[in-house]
C-alpha cells in the first residue's frame, strides 16, 4: 500500500491500524528551534479522542502521544519527528461474526478487490483511527505557524449542520465551540441537537454533518496560480479525511446560484489596509491567499457502521445481510472538527514554507 505521505515541504507519513498495537507518524520538514513538547500535541489529541460523551463512540483511548525523535530540550532539531500512540481499548471480537462480509458504505469491498486481503478488525488501515496521527502532525504545524506568524494566526472549526438540523452561523461564538459536545458555534441549537442525535443513536442509525473551518491571520500570497492552488490543496486535504464527500471554499457550490455582482467581493483601500466588502471567495483568489479569513467547509456522510440490517455480499460472492455491532459514532462528523483543523494547519504551513522558499517572505 502506497501513498501514506501528505505534503510537499512540510510532510508527514502515518502508519498503523485500528486494532494494531499502535499508530503513529513521522513528520519531516519541520523547521528547527520551534518550542515543542508532548503536552502541545496532547492538547489537540484530547479534542479528537473517543469516548468523551454519549454522542460519540464509547471506545476508550487515552491517545497519549510519545515523541521518539526530532525534539531536544523541548525544541525541534529540524530532523524527522517520530510520534507513537499506543492502542489500548480494542475489541476485535466484535468483528468476528462479520469478518467475511463487506459492510455497505465502508471500503471493505474495494480494499479486498484491490489488495486481495483486508484487516476486518475495525477496518484496519481504512479506519478513522488513523486520523489521530494527522491531529498530532497538525499540532506541530500549528506551533510552527504560531511561531512564524504570531498570535494573530489561528484556525477554528465547528459543526454547522447535524443531519437535517443546521445552526445559524450568524450566532457563531468561538468561545462556545469547545463548551459543548458537538463543537457547535450556536448556543441556541444545542438542546435540539442533543435530542435529535440521541434519537438517531437509539434507533441504531446514524447521521451526517457539515464542518466549517475558519483560518485567521493568514498572510497574503500563499498558494500558486496553477498546479498548487491553496484552495486545491485544502480541498484535497479535507477529501482525504475518512467519510468526507464534498468540500466548499467560501460560497463554494452556492456560488452557482449567485450573479456576478453578488459573487464578486468588492475591494477598497484605506491607508495601507486593503479591505473586501464580502468574502464569497473564502479568502483565496486565483489559488492565492488574499489576507482575508480563509473559509473551508466539508460534508461528512453518516456513519456506515449501523445496527440496522442491510443487504450485502461476502468475500465468496454470496448474497447475505449484515448488522454491525460494536462501538461506533452515531455521527462521525463531530470528531472530524479537530481533524479538519489539523489538516488545515498542515496545508497552510506547507504553503507558508514554499512561499518563503520562492519569494523570501
Amino acid at each position: 500500500m502506497s501513498f501514506n505521505t501528505f505534503g510537499k515541504m512540510f510532510r508527514f507519513t502515518t502508519w498503523g491500524e485500528s486494532h494494531g498495537p499502535a499508530i503513529g507518524c513521522v513528520v519531516d520538514g519541520c523547521p528547527p528551534n520551534i518550542k515543542l513538547s508532548e503536552k502541545d500535541i496532547q492538547v489537540e489529541l484530547n479534542k479528537r479522542k473517543p469516548g468523551q460523551s454519549k454522542f460519540t463512540t464509547q471506545r476508550k483511548e487515552d491517545d497519549l502521544v510519545q515523541i521518539l525523535s526530532g525534539v531536544f530540550e523541548n525544541k525541534t532539531t529540524g530532523t524527522p519527528i517520530s510520534l507513537i500512540i499506543h492502542n489500548k481499548d480494542m475489541r476485535s471480537r466484535d468483528y468476528e461474526t462479520i469478518k467475511n462480509k463487506f459492510r455497505p458504505g465502508h471500503a471493505d469491498l474495494t480494499y479486498f478487490k484491490k489488495y486481495g486481503i483486508r484487516d476486518y478488525r475495525g477496518g484496519g488501515r481504512q479506519s478513522a483511527r488513523e486520523t489521530a496521527s494527522r491531529v498530532a502532525a497538525g499540532a506541530i504545524a500549528k506551533k510552527v505557524l504560531e511561531n512564524k506568524i504570531g498570535k494573530k494566526y489561528n484556525v477554528v472549526g465547528a459543526v454547522t449542520q447535524l443531519g437535517i438540523l443546521g445552526c445559524d452561523t450568524k450566532n457563531w461564538n468561538d468561545r462556545f465551540i469547545n463548551k459543548n459536545p458537538f463543537f457547535c458555534p450556536d448556543k441556541s441549537i444545542v438542546k435540539l441537537w442533543e435530542k435529535y442525535l440521541l434519537g438517531i443513536r437509539k434507533s441504531g442509525s446514524s447521521c451526517g454533518a457539515i464542518i466549517e473551518l475558519r483560518a485567521r491571520g493568514v498572510p497574503v500570497g500563499l498558494g500558486a496560480p496553477i498546479y498548487s492552488k491553496l484552495d486545491m490543496d485544502l480541498a484535497s486535504a479535507m477529501m482525504s479525511i475518512n467519510a468526507v464527500k464534498g468540500v466548499n471554499i467560501g460560497s463554494g457550490m452556492n456560488s452557482a446560484f449567485l450573479t456576478g455582482e453578488q459573487n464578486s467581493d468588492e475591494i477598497s483601500q484605506k491607508g495601507k489596509v486593503t479591505k473586501f466588502k464580502s468574502n464569497n471567495a473564502g479568502g483565496i483568489l486565483g489559488g492565492i491567499s488574499s489576507g482575508q479569513e480563509i473559509i473551508v467547509s466539508f460534508a461528512v456522510k453518516p456513519t456506515s457502521s449501523i445496527l440496522t440490517n442491510r443487504k450485502t455480499i461476502d468475500k465468496f460472492g454470496k448474497n447475505t445481510s449484515i448488522s454491525v455491532k460494536g462501538r461506533h459514532d452515531p455521527c462521525v462528523g463531530i470528531r472530524a472538527v479537530p481533524i479538519g483543523e489539523s489538516m488545515m494547519h498542515c496545508v497552510l504551513l506547507d504553503h507558508y514554507l514554499m512561499n518563503n522558499a520562492q519569494c523570501g517572505k
